[in-house]
C-alpha cells in the first residue's frame, strides 16, 4: 500500500521538522548519487539547513562544478534563447490577432454602413451580397418562430374548444 499525500506546508513543530529534514535530506542526497551513477552525469547538490548547517554532495567536487556553471553563459544554458523565442512568438501572436481585430472592427463598420465611402463598386457589391444573405437568413429564422408561435397558439385553441364543448356538455 502507498503512502498518503502530505499537505506541503512548513511543519511548525521543531523536532519533527528536525526529523523530517533529516529524511528528506538523506533521500535527496540517495537521488543525487542514483543520477550521477546512472546517467554519468556530473551532479552538486548544496542544502543549508534552516540553522545555517552547510550539506553538500558531489560526483567531482561542488567547488567544480559549481566553477563550471558560472563558467557556462547563460546563452549555453538556453535561458535567453527561449525567452526571446517565446518573447517573440508571442509578439507575433499579438500582432497577428491584433491584425484580425482590425479586420473585424473594419467588417463590422462596412456591415453598419459606416466607412463605406471608401470601399470599391466591387467591394460594395460584396457587401450587398453579404447582408442579402444575412437579411435572408434573418427572415427565414422570423418566419421559423412566427410558424412556431401560430402552431402553438392553434394548439391551445384546440385545447380551448375543447374544453369549451366539455363545460356546455355538462
Amino acid at each position: 500500500m502507498g503512502r498518503g499525500k502530505i499537505e506541503i506546508k512548513r511543519i511548525e513543530n521543531s523536532t519533527n521538522r528536525q526529523v523530517t529534514f533529516s529524511k528528506r535530506r538523506s533521500g535527496l542526497l540517495k537521488k543525487a548519487y542514483e543520477l550521477s551513477v546512472l546517467c554519468d552525469a556530473e551532479v552538486a547538490l548544496v542544502i543549508f539547513s534552516s540553522r545555517g548547517k552547510l550539506y553538500e554532495y558531489g560526483n567531482k567536487s561542488v567547488n567544480r562544478t559549481i566553477e563550471r556553471y558560472k563558467k557556462t553563459g547563460s546563452k549555453e544554458r538556453g535561458c535567453e534563447e527561449i525567452i526571446d523565442l517565446n518573447t517573440k512568438h508571442w509578439e507575433m501572436e499579438v500582432k497577428k490577432l491584433r491584425q484580425q481585430i482590425d479586420i473585424l472592427t473594419n467588417q463590422k463598420r462596412s456591415l453598419e454602413g459606416e466607412n463605406i465611402s471608401s470601399l470599391s463598386i466591387k467591394d460594395l457589391k460584396q457587401l450587398e451580397i453579404i447582408l442579402e444573405r444575412g437579411l435572408l437568413n434573418v427572415r427565414s429564422k422570423k418566419d421559423d418562430l412566427l410558424l412556431q408561435e401560430i402552431e402553438a397558439i392553434q394548439k391551445r385553441e384546440h385545447v380551448l374548444l375543447a374544453e369549451n364543448q366539455y363545460l356546455h356538455a355538462q
